[in-house]
């Protein structure tokens, strides 16, 4: 799908754009991707929605960043990492 954006070190997903096909949920290796109708995701559907309309799209599948594995189920990643800006996109 063509709903991905992407930051620095981040994606998010444009949630106007998606069309809550499921097929990126299995994907994700971190397991990061969650329905929009879940409770308490308030924040990070802001959060995307905000990201989605100044980062480039993103339609290719890359493969993960260096330390990804490592950094899978840390907690506190987004407050002590997250940058704000864009990735290079396609």
């Amino acid at each position: 799908m063509d709903c991905f954006y992407e930051g620095e070190n981040f994606l998010v997903i444009h949630p106007d754009e998606c069309i809550d096909c499921g097929v990126c949920e299995p994907e994700c290796p971190a397991g990061a991707i969650k329905p929009d109708t879940e409770p308490g995701l308030d924040t990070w559907l802001k959060l995307n929605a905000d990201f989605a309309t100044i980062w480039p799209n993103i339609t290719v599948k890359r493969d993960p960043m260096p330390g990804a594995k490592e950094m899978d189920g840390v907690e506190g990643k987004y407050e002590q990492y997250f940058s704000p800006e864009p990735g290079q996109g396609d």
